[in-house]
């Protein structure tokens, strides 16, 4: 496989995740409070009153309609997120770390414990005994290093604020893997939940040529990419044999479709994005429901030559484009618009907002922008869909009332749009969603808005968002990352490097009749004790 290629299938899922704006809320309860947007207000957990199923049954095969059907099993091409394969992948490979809605923190997986140091600088993870992978051969600390290190030399996502927060990963012995950090990290453990956790087995690598082979509780039977994955059990799970035989992801296009699926039995579970489809869902079906943060922005161009690097254009388009509108016009006012980062609900919401829309503000700054030569016109890049077209005509519309000339362009896929922005960069404002979970935000905050990385299509380099981002990394308690968060807010007003338009909710629905299925991280559910009821 290429460099080209790897680099282009990593950033499809980036893409894929911002391809549709979303919706929804949370609590940790599961409580359901609805807005004036009809947007349920709960952040994270399992809602509906299904109970535990009683004794698991066995047999049966898992459907599941997933969101970006995967074209790769390798963690270092395919997201490691739950609507663009990581549920897939966490199926195969396994998790280090998992974590818990319950508790609210993170417990061992496929580790057996992981414990920091008195001086947060050092983490001990201990393996498993007898852990083997799908081949035969054994999970070990060597297998573990080896992968992450292969995971950090392919830039597998995520990977920049590993390699800028972790100093070394060293085998001390069979079943103890040390990793020594350069700076304090508390919530260091949610990498291992992510890619990073994710093992491949040293036979997966063959020159140019990838095999899925993990430790996880399902082997792969089939792939055909981008429409079906079918997964087997493992008698030999370290976990005990699963009680499913199988799972198959498949691929439904739009998402009533899915929803409709769900109804007559076409598919056991589904995962929905979109305001509608979410709300609608959760009143019907018991599913597991992750509210983010900043799921739908507006990307800037801030490079040289393009209107965006003027700090008054950036300005001007925040001011002029109200997220209401955006609702009300693409989402039928069931979305959370907003241009806080942060909103009320979120644990990491401060005393500073997002700046308010000004049509005059707006016409004001681009006025004087135009004043020292700037014409004003700038091309808006979507994707040839009617959910991303009527965004863009919303977007067109409410910038050129004050003075801007938006010319509208479609890409004919999310492939297309991916190449075009995070490849050749040849865009100036276009869309797309951070989604950052209340669960350790800044490993998208760093993704996003660092200078060091390359999920940054921004062209923003500005070191007082570095030193924030570090301080938000290596904050001691909630108390003080909040309050690093609100000065990256701050920030944001002054530089406007992106558009914050809303927060959204991501559900997975799935059948009564299925039980035990486990969330962790970013939408990703494990299936190890999961069954079908009869």
């Amino acid at each position: 496989m290429s460099k080209y290629s790897r680099r282009l299938g990593r950033t499809l899922a980036v893409a894929v995740a911002g391809a549709v704006a979303l919706a929804g809320c949370a609590s940790a309860e599961g409580s359901d409070d609805n807005g004036s947007s009809g947007t349920t207000t709960t952040a994270y957990g399992i809602l509906g009153d299904q109970g535990d199923g009683g004794t698991p049954v066995s047999g049966g095969t898992v459907s599941f309609a997933s969101y970006a059907p995967v074209t790769s099993l390798d963690p270092t091409v395919t997201q490691p997120a739950g609507a663009t394969g990581g549920t897939e992948m966490a199926a195969v490979y396994d998790v280090l770390m998992r974590y818990d809605t319950q508790s609210k923190d993170f417990q061992p997986q496929l580790a057996k414990s992981f414990d920091e140091s008195a001086d947060h600088l050092t983490w001990t993870l201990e393996l498993r005994d007898n852990v083997t992978f799908s081949d035969g051969t054994p999970l070990d600390a060597n297998a573990v290093v080896a992968s992450i290190d292969r995971y950090n030399q392919r830039r597998g996502a995520n990977s920049q604020v590993y390699t800028q927060m972790v100093q070394s990963n060293v085998a001390q012995d069979p079943s103890t893997v040390v990793f020594t950090l350069k700076q304090p990290w508390r919530t260091f453990p949610a990498m291992l939940a992510y890619g990073h956790g994710m093992i491949v087995a040293p036979a997966s690598q063959q020159g140019d040529k990838f095999t899925p082979i993990g430790a996880g509780p399902f082997t792969v039977v089939s792939l055909q990419p981008q429409q079906e994955l079918q997964l087997k059990a493992r008698a030999d799970y370290w976990g005990g044999a699963p009680n499913l035989e199988g799972l198959k992801f498949v691929a439904i296009a739009g998402e009533q479709p899915k929803v409709d699926a769900l109804k007559t039995d076409g598919v056991d579970m589904i995962y929905l994005r979109n305001a509608q489809t979410v709300n609608a869902a959760k009143a019907e079906f018991p599913g597991y429901i992750e509210t983010t943060s900043m799921s739908m922005v507006g990307q800037l161009n801030g490079a040289p030559g393009r209107p965006a690097a003027d700090p008054r254009v950036r300005q001007a388009i925040a001011y002029a484009v109200d997220p209401e509108v955006l609702n009300q016009r693409v989402r039928a006012g069931e979305g959370m618009p907003g241009t806080d980062m942060f909103q009320p609900w979120s644990e990491w919401f401060g005393d500073v907002s997002g700046v308010s829309p000004d049509a005059a503000k707006a016409k004001e700054l681009l006025d004087q922008a135009k004043a020292d030569g700037f014409d004003g016109k700038l091309t808006y890049v979507g994707v040839n869909d009617p959910d991303a077209q009527q965004l863009a005509l919303a977007v067109q519309a409410q910038m050129n009332s004050v003075g801007f000339d938006v010319a509208l362009e479609y890409t004919s896929s999310i492939t297309d749009m991916v190449k075009r922005l995070y490849i050749d960069r040849n865009f100036d404002m276009s869309y797309g969603a951070y989604s950052i979970a209340d669960v350790a935000p800044e490993i998208r905050l760093y993704s996003s808005l660092s200078s060091t990385s390359t999920n940054n299509i921004l062209s923003y380099k500005n070191p007082q968002m570095d030193e924030l981002l570090s301080k938000v990394l290596s904050a001691p308690d909630e108390t003080a990352k909040r309050a690093a968060i609100v000065d990256i807010q701050k920030l944001v007003n002054t530089d406007q490097p992106f558009l914050s338009w809303g927060a959204g909710a991501n559900y997975v629905a799935w059948s009564p009749d299925v039980y035990r299925a486990n969330p962790t991280v970013d939408g990703i559910i494990l299936f190890d004790k999961a069954f079908k009821s009869n």
